[in-house]
């Protein structure tokens, strides 16, 4: 048996075009997928992508095919699905972490980026640093110095909207639209990372929130900025393919009952009914 587990992911800090494509760095948050894998029929009730990881890993070290239908895969994990939380990343990853252990295989960081994208695009939650990354293709992996200690109060909406099918939208001339503000955002991303700036980071995923608005706008984005500046908070971060949002705040020097009361005061709660207070964490898949 081998179990391991894969952070959850508030939105991306920044995602656009950078560098050349479309290219995004998550935002890992204490909220995990844990994966167990052991010996033992299939579960009924697995989750799909699971179970073609395990398939592309046997396939990966050569194992015979029929050995998959030996292999029990058990998910635990109550992140939110299709809100932009990394979800299927954290299955995913952490599958294959776990199987890799289970078969007696290690897997370090780039083949695992590689082996996720193959099967869907893949969040820079597998990465133990931040990292920005080529998430259809994994041809980019630019990772940061450590990252600036903060919390996300996450809204979460119950508007939901699959990876795949935010993929199938146009967006080309919005990407494009937005190069300038992102390349900006990258920078101030790193700087960030170097100067442990908090608020430098929250310049960077504001910036980007903003360049958003022209591909999956938030509604009542004007007030999620507005309160953002009358309560001091670091920034504002979003789901560039999904409906969650993530005021980024201290909670130790930011007055969260207070932040959650303007929510409600501006309607803001309308759109996201349920809020999340959470760290943000180191990215990667550990083993339990």
């Amino acid at each position: 048996m081998a179990v391991a587990q894969c952070p959850a992911s508030c939105g991306e800090l920044i995602q656009g075009w950078i560098l050349g494509s479309e290219k995004l760095v998550s935002c890992p948050v204490e909220w995990y997928s844990t994966v167990e894998v052991s010996s033992g029929s299939p579960l009924t009730d697995e989750r799909p992508l699971s179970r073609a990881m395990v398939d592309r890993l046997l396939q990966y070290w050569q194992y015979p095919a029929h050995m998959s239908q030996d292999i029990r895969i058990d998910v635990q994990s109550t992140i939110p699905v299709a809100k932009g939380m990394a979800s299927s990343t954290a299955d995913i990853a952490a599958t294959a972490i776990a199987t890799a252990h289970y078969l007696g295989h290690q897997l370090d960081e780039q083949t695992l980026a590689q082996l996720c994208v193959s099967l869907e695009p893949t969040d820079s939650t597998v990465f133990r640093k931040l990292t920005l990354f080529d998430h259809n293709d994994a041809s980019t992996q630019i990772g940061c110095e450590s990252q600036p200690q903060l919390d996300l109060l996450v809204l979460e909406s119950p508007e939901t909207l699959r990876t795949a099918d935010y993929h199938r939208i146009p967006r080309h001339s919005g990407l494009q639209a937005g190069a300038a503000a992102l390349r900006r955002a990258w920078d101030k991303v790193q700087e960030a990372c170097v100067s442990q700036n908090p608020y430098r980071l929250g310049e960077a995923a504001t910036l980007s929130a903003i360049a958003s608005q022209l591909l999956l706008p938030k509604p009542d984005f004007d007030s999620l900025l507005a309160l953002v500046e009358e309560c001091d908070l670091y920034g504002v971060n979003v789901a560039h393919s999904g409906s969650v949002v993530g005021l980024m705040l201290d909670r130790t020097r930011h007055d969260v009952d207070y932040i959650k009361w303007m929510l409600a005061q501006k309607k803001l709660t309308v759109h996201w009914p349920q809020q999340h207070l959470l760290r943000m964490v180191t990215g990667g898949v550990e083993l339990q």
